[in-house]
């Protein structure tokens, strides 16, 4: 930080020089490995100008060279608080390319999965908008829900964080009757959690006097960035990709788009919350469907693209011939252009596919929303003090690994 002083001109007046200041790109409160060199009058932000590339992973280019059922693992990365929805979006576009209808077991099983992964990606923002403000009690106490999550991911799948789960088609194992006990846990425990959650911030005058005013942007500017989420439903948009171009049987499930009105953190943090207790709405709803349905139904009839059982692979020629081309990465893909949307935990991401027929996509390219917030965030923080920079920052979900890609 180079310091600011005060200069006696030669007709006697004082001219005050501003400061700058390097926060991050290690900097413990940036949440992620980004940097902000800002101009500071005092505490007092004048400007800043955001810089992004410090983990540049070349997915997209990456991605051009593997098969396409190899490219699961590199959306884990993206937002990996939220992976599953990761995972399931990118699924769910080669299904499109491919015309693959996935069976409703199918989609009602995925919906479980990626609303438990926005709770857990929301309850990790709102807590650490508490840490932020100097509340630590919260975050202690929501984590040990986010890690009961992490258990439902490993039952199902093996992995916890990066989870690469699910397959093109459907899922690459059922579910099993511990991983349903897990869920039904799941949900008869956290929504007390939650309301104790809620009673800890919400009316809390230090946390409101945070919170309320900060990083505050209109619905008409937050559209002209391009805003999607819970920071475009928090300045007062309803859009919401579940409902305006429905996926994976989402239309037949009733919740509700919450939506604020100053675009602030305050409205931020109370949006996420409402969007808590309606996943978990769906979640019951989702779990009610797919018991009605027949339990051996966990994935579509497409065996070019789906990997057979592993007894058939050691004893049928067709099954040995169909996993090898597939491990192999020697299936062609159908050609096509598309785009794919999902309502990521915090925003809308989304998958712009072309495909020349080959074994790889001809390109693909990843709608990050993390990418697009900041880019308004030196608007978010002009004239604010520096201590607002941080919890705008926290306010936003900005996720690192999205950011870059």
């Amino acid at each position: 930080m180079s310091e600011h002083q005060h200069i006696t001109l030669p007709d006697g007046s004082i001219e005050k020089q501003t400061s700058t200041l390097n926060l991050g790109p290690t900097h413990p409160a940036t949440h992620g490995v980004f940097q902000n060199v800002m101009e500071m009058d005092g505490e007092r932000i004048v400007s800043t100008v955001p810089t992004v590339g410090y983990i540049h992973r070349a997915f997209e280019k990456i991605a051009e060279r593997r098969p396409y059922y190899q490219i699961t693992p590199l959306t884990d990365r993206l937002n990996y608080c939220s992976a599953p929805i990761n995972n399931m979006g990118w699924h769910m576009t080669v299904e499109k390319l491919l015309g693959i209808q996935t069976p409703k077991r199918v989609d009602y099983l995925r919906v479980i999965i990626m609303e438990l992964a926005r709770i857990t990606d929301h309850l990790i923002c709102n807590s650490v908008i508490g840490v932020d403000s100097g509340a630590f009690t919260g975050f202690l106490y929501v984590m040990q829900y986010r890690e009961l999550v992490y258990e439902i991911y490993e039952e199902i799948c093996g992995s916890r964080l990066t989870t690469n789960i699910g397959r093109v088609g459907g899922f690459e194992r059922n579910f099993t009757p511990v991983a349903f006990q897990k869920i039904e846990k799941f949900l008869a425990e956290y929504p007390d959690v939650l309301k104790e959650f809620e009673n800890l911030f919400t009316r809390n005058r230090i946390f409101m006097e945070r919170t309320q005013g900060v990083g505050a942007i209109s619905a008409e500017r937050a559209m002209n960035y391009g805003f999607t989420g819970p920071n475009l439903r928090a300045a007062g948009v309803d859009y919401d990709v579940r409902v305006a171009n429905p996926y994976s049987s989402y239309e037949d499930f009733e919740f509700t788009i919450p939506v604020g009105t100053t675009g602030d953190t305050y409205d931020r943090f109370l949006v996420r919350n409402a969007e808590m207790w309606q996943s978990l709405s769906i979640i019951r709803q989702a779990m009610e469907k797919v018991k009605a349905l027949p339990e051996d139904v966990y994935h579509a009839d497409v065996p070019a693209y789906y990997l057979p059982d592993k007894d058939d692979v050691y004893t049928k020629m067709e099954a040995l011939i169909y996993h090898f081309k597939i491990v192999m990465g020697e299936t062609d893909i159908l050609p096509g252009e598309l785009y794919h949307p999902v309502e990521g935990a915090n925003g809308e991401l989304g998958f712009y596919l072309i495909s020349d027929g080959g074994r790889s996509p001809y390109r693909l390219h990843f709608r990050r929303p993390c990418f697009i917030y900041y880019q308004a965030y030196p608007e978010l923080v002009q004239g604010a003090m520096l201590s607002d920079a941080i919890i705008c920052m926290s306010s936003l979900n900005l996720i690192a690994g999205e950011l870059d890609a």
